[in-house]
Formats: C-alpha cells, sequence, structure tokens
C-alpha cells in the first residue's frame, strides 16, 4: 500500500478534509491543482456543514475525476470512469467508517442548534473532532490512493463511451474547462450513484467557489457566502430534500441510466437554478 506520511500535517495546514484529500490524492499522481484544491473547503462537514458525504469522499473523487481526464482527455469515458472510480473509493471508505456521511463519522448533527453546541463541547473536550478526523485521514488517505488506482485499472473497453454526469453538465454552464468539468463527474447521482446529497448542488458550490476565491486572493474558501446562498435557494426549489435518490425518485443502477436520464431532460430545472450567476 501506497505510503502516505505526511497526513496530518497537510489536514492541519490546509484546514478541511476535502482539501486535504484532493491536494493528498493529485499529489501522489504528480499534479498539484492549488486553487481547485482550495475552492473544496466548503464541500467539507459534509456538503457545506450539512452532514451528508464526508469531505474526504468529495476531495477523493475529484482527484480521481482529474486523474481520468489525464488518462482519457474530454470523454465520455473519462466521465465514466471517474464514476467508477469514486464507486472505489466510497466502498473503501465505508468499509473503515460503515458510513459514508459525515454525521455519523463525527456523531453531531451539524444543521441543528443542539447538533453545533455538541461539535463545540467535544472539541472543547481535547479537540475531538479533529483528532477524529485527523486519525480516519491519516488512515484512509493511502487506502484512498490504492482504491482510485484500483477503480482507474478497470478495462477502458468496459465503460461507456457517452457517459454523462449531472455534475459535469452544471460547472459546463458556469464556464468550467474540461478538466474542471472531469474533476466533478464522479458526483452523478449523489456520489457515484449512491443516491445521497446532490452532486450538481456540490459542484455548483466547488466551482462558485473558485471563482470567488479568484476575486477574493487570500480568504479562506469556507467563508465563500455565496454558498451557503445557493444552498437556500437549492433546499427551496427541492422542498428541503437534498439527497438524489429522493429528488430524482429513483437510484441510478447504471451510469447508462443516469446518462439517459440527464440527456432526457432530467434535473435540468435544479442544473438551471444551480448554473446561474449568484452574486452577493
Amino acid at each position: 500500500m501506497k505510503a502516505i506520511t505526511d497526513t496530518r500535517r497537510v489536514f492541519m495546514k490546509k484546514g478541511s478534509c476535502s482539501n486535504t484529500l484532493f491536494y493528498l490524492l493529485n499529489r501522489e499522481f504528480g499534479h498539484n491543482k492549488l486553487p481547485e484544491e482550495s475552492a473544496s473547503d466548503p464541500l467539507a462537514g459534509g456538503l457545506n456543514a450539512t452532514g451528508h458525504q464526508c469531505g474526504m469522499l468529495w476531495g477523493a473523487s475529484m482527484a480521481a475525476g482529474a486523474e481520468s481526464f489525464r488518462r482519457f482527455g474530454q470523454s465520455g469515458r473519462a466521465t465514466a470512469m471517474a464514476i467508477k472510480v469514486t464507486q472505489h473509493a466510497m466502498k473503501s471508505f465505508i468499509s473503515r467508517t460503515r458510513s459514508a456521511d459525515c454525521r455519523d463519522i463525527i456523531g453531531c448533527d451539524l444543521t441543528t442548534k443542539a447538533g453545533m453546541r455538541k461539535l463545540m463541547f467535544k472539541t472543547i473536550m481535547g479537540g475531538f473532532i479533529y483528532s477524529k478526523c485527523f486519525n480516519l485521514a491519516k488512515k484512509w488517505a493511502p487506502e484512498a490512493f490504492e482504491a482510485t488506482l484500483e477503480g482507474l485499472s478497470t478495462e477502458s473497453a468496459d465503460i461507456p463511451v457517452n457517459a454523462v454526469s449531472c455534475a459535469s453538465e452544471t460547472v459546463i454552464k458556469m464556464g468550467a474547462n474540461p478538466e474542471q468539468t472531469a474533476m466533478v463527474a464522479g458526483f452523478a447521482g449523489g456520489m457515484g450513484l449512491s443516491g445521497n446529497a446532490c452532486g450538481a448542488l456540490a459542484a455548483a458550490v466547488w466551482y462558485n467557489t473558485l471563482e470567488w476565491c479568484r476575486k477574493n486572493p487570500g480568504k479562506f474558501a469556507y467563508a465563500n457566502p455565496i454558498a451557503n446562498e445557493m444552498l437556500r435557494e437549492f433546499k427551496e426549489t427541492t422542498g428541503g430534500e437534498m439527497l438524489c435518490e429522493k429528488i430524482c425518485g429513483r437510484r441510478f443502477n447504471t451510469i447508462e441510466e443516469h446518462t439517459d436520464f440527464i440527456k432526457n431532460g432530467g434535473c435540468s430545472k435544479i442544473i438551471t437554478l444551480l448554473s446561474k450567476k449568484h452574486q452577493l
């Protein structure tokens, strides 16, 4: 297994679990993308502190997407590979944690005042949360890299060549370049088609934060106020729902099913909402 020995130091420097895993896996592939990595900060805490998929998964998925682009270029095959690799990473993560969700791992619901008080109490009492997250990142980072390599070794002939990702379609409308589009491809269908929190929402928050960071150099990306506004508008549109399988009324069993759904107008209203210009 690949030895990644400085995870805790990197975590302390980067400040978020999503940024840490995105950076570490990119580094192992030899291609860091610092602006894009920093913009992943709001994905920590389970997507803007909503407690859904752990930020480490969002970061690892983005690194997988970046490597898929380097190997397959601007293509549906790169999109499909990013989804496949994300599935491998999720399987590895859940085998260690028993859950993909931040709230289950840290034992706090960050969307409630009671949950925030619980978080603050645990943190004050010996840095519980950071210690737990540091330790998890240290253990899973090398496993995440191995899972990514395993996923990338999938026979490319078995990968759909015309795959589409809801997350990629969203950032394309926002102005993302082909590499950035591939970075979020694995978010499709609630991340790796798992039906969890909306991948298009996560992709839009990330790309908007990337743009916000360019206009606010030196500021911590988690401070992007527009991310909260995007989340508010999203919930208004979905009736407060964030889970892909509930919004779509189904879970996608294959990449082809998800591709057909999006090509036939599925989630078009949400994609249009998320891709519009957001300014505060």
